[in-house]
């Protein structure tokens, strides 16, 4: 067909096709307004209004799978209309809280931020501090509570992505936190938070290194924590839907509490008053998530977050999963149950960000700041090798070695976790004496549950390796924090700062460089990400370059990438035709 017949034809088709539709009277209500042919669709913002950064402590990544059956809201939903990633665990072998959360809001592993542990020996002043005890700092409490010490964000070596943000977005951005945990709330709000908010016996505390916001001194006033005294926590769904023992085996419930449900939080007084065992049974009950989704909620509606004119960043740190997976293990009703209610929790927040900042709008980014090792005597059942490294013998056989080498006592300065630190001019005097540090090294090694132990020099600047486990331990030693030696414990040993001939006053624990530990969830939601599974292998550093990227934004260093993979691609736009 030639190149005129074809318009002819064409045209042909479009008159007849017009006409057609014309000679069709379109149906109509007689009492219905007229409604156009196409709704008026409302514009995607050219950014997310709102970040929305949730650490579930201890959450390992398998709960997913064993217990998303019993989600119905919050869970499920990200599950459902989020991007989840399946293989996400952290490189490292410093498992722990303050760790995590640092990693997570600024994309940087210890190796690089400096915070290697909750707490660590510092040399200079010889004694132990907190990754977020800053000398210069003062804490105070909202409606009165009482506050001790200062925290912040000084031993932070990078910026948060929160910092970021809110430096390269201008005064617009509003960055809030809240947690149960100093070191939570204060490492997902970086170094100049307006609000960064935890909870410190019985009220609300702060920092004078932040802002502090009248709004959470009225919150604190109208919803103070005393409010829970009496309340009992029971079981959320039938017995025969947990997948655990009624009592788990190896647990130590908090003072007050039986092993099995249901849990009174009535502290351990005969007064009927709130004492300090009611503040612990609540921090290691749902209440407190709940307690911390109020608070967020009411951070939102009374500033308006989402609503002004930069990206604001919501951090939350949910720490009651870690307490109550410390006291029971994994293998609990206890912990089953907690997510159950977490659902929940999560289910009502994303409700009222729908409501209050718009459904598309904002961001939620999902993840937790470690796992958690099965409780040896539960672990015992499977016939595997488990057991308790007691931290006290080790540094009783370094000290007895040494003894028979003339070394000065005593030549431990302190062993924080699994760091080992000499006291001062020790272990310059070993690294000079071959013999002397071989026989420390084999009397470590030689510890029951010790796998192996390694050198801080032998760990600096992160060498090239094929072991694992030096993998994992270099890229959580920083040179000046980091232990003189670092001791790795065996798969499913837990260590412990206690005496052998006396029990533990928790269940388990983390903090080591197996996959248990390592393996948590990564999900994101909202604006500009594309829902699905991906089971690429990835780390929560991976979180923030991720953010700053939807945002616009430079993070000054990371060791992460961006899950590029999961961003909804912008359309290319048509090209022009050149037909005349």
């Amino acid at each position: 067909m030639g190149k005129h017949a074809a318009t002819i034809v064409v045209t042909l088709a479009l008159l007849f096709s017009t006409k057609t539709t014309a000679q069709t009277p379109a149906k109509t209500s007689p009492t219905a307004t007229t409604r156009p042919v196409s709704p008026t669709l409302k514009p995607v913002p050219a950014h997310p209004k709102l970040i929305v950064v949730i650490v579930v402590d201890q959450m390992r990544a398998d709960y997913v799978d064993k217990f998303q059956f019993q989600w119905n809201s919050g869970l499920k939903r990200l599950l459902q209309q989020g991007a989840i990633f399946r293989e996400a665990a952290y490189p490292y072998a410093a498992t722990e809280t303050c760790v995590g959360h640092a990693t997570i809001s600024t994309g940087a592993l210890p190796a690089t931020s400096g915070i290697v542990a909750n707490a660590w020996w510092d040399r200079d002043t010889q004694k132990m501090v907190t990754c977020t005890a800053d000398p210069n700092a003062k804490n105070s409490g909202y409606a009165g509570a009482t506050a001790k010490g200062g925290d912040s964000a000084w031993r932070l070596n990078v910026p948060t992505f929160s910092d970021e943000l809110r430096f390269q977005s201008g005064a617009a951005t509003r960055v809030v936190t809240f947690s149960l945990k100093a070191r939570s709330a204060i490492m997902l709000g970086g170094h100049k938070a307006d609000a960064a908010t935890w909870v410190d016996g019985g009220g609300l505390v702060t920092s004078n290194a932040f802002g502090t916001l009248p709004l959470l001194d009225d919150f604190a006033k109208t919803h103070p924590i005393k409010e829970d005294y009496g309340k009992t926590w029971t079981l959320s769904s039938p017995a025969s839907t947990y997948k655990y023992d009624e009592k788990a085996t190896g647990a130590v419930a908090p003072g007050g509490w039986d092993l099995s449900f249901p849990h009174p939080l009535r502290g351990k007084g005969a007064n009927n008053d709130p004492d300090d065992a009611f503040y612990s049974q609540w921090a290691t009950s749902p209440y407190a998530d709940t307690y911390l989704t109020k608070a967020a909620e009411y951070a939102i509606d009374q500033l308006g977050l989402g609503k002004g004119g930069g990206i604001d960043y919501l951090g939350i740190g949910y720490s009651t999963p870690d307490y109550v997976g410390h006291a029971f293990g994994p293998r609990s009703r206890e912990v089953q149950d907690t997510y159950v209610r977490l659902d929940k929790d999560l289910g009502e927040l994303f409700a009222h960000l729908d409501a209050k900042v718009g459904v598309g709008n904002y961001i939620v980014a999902l993840s937790a700041d470690h796992g958690v090792a099965p409780v040896p005597e539960d672990m015992q059942k499977s016939g595997v090798s488990t057991g308790v490294l007691h931290m006290p013998e080790v540094q009783k056989k370094i000290e007895d070695t040494l003894r028979t080498f003339n070394y000065t006592a005593p030549a431990v300065a302190q062993i924080a976790s699994t760091d080992l630190y000499f006291t001062t001019g020790t272990y310059d005097k070993l690294k000079a004496d071959p013999a002397a540090m071989k026989a420390v090294l084999d009397a470590i090694r030689n510890v029951a549950g010790a796998a192996d132990v390694y050198r801080g020099e032998e760990l600096a600047d992160r060498p090239a390796t094929r072991s694992l486990l030096r993998a994992a331990e270099s890229a959580s030693y920083f040179p000046g924090r980091s232990g003189d030696l670092l001791i790795v414990p065996k798969p499913y040993w837990l260590s412990t700062s206690g005496p052998a001939d006396k029990p533990r006053d928790y269940g388990t624990g983390h903090g080591t460089p197996y996959y248990y530990d390592q393996h948590v969830p990564i999900i994101f939601m909202g604006w500009g990400i594309e829902r699905g599974e991906y089971f690429g292998a990835v780390t929560p550093a991976d979180i923030a370059p991720t953010l700053a990227s939807l945002c616009g934004i430079t993070l000054g260093t990371h060791d992460g990438r961006i899950l590029s993979e999961a961003l909804i691609k912008k359309s290319a736009p048509a090209k022009a035709s050149t037909t005349p």
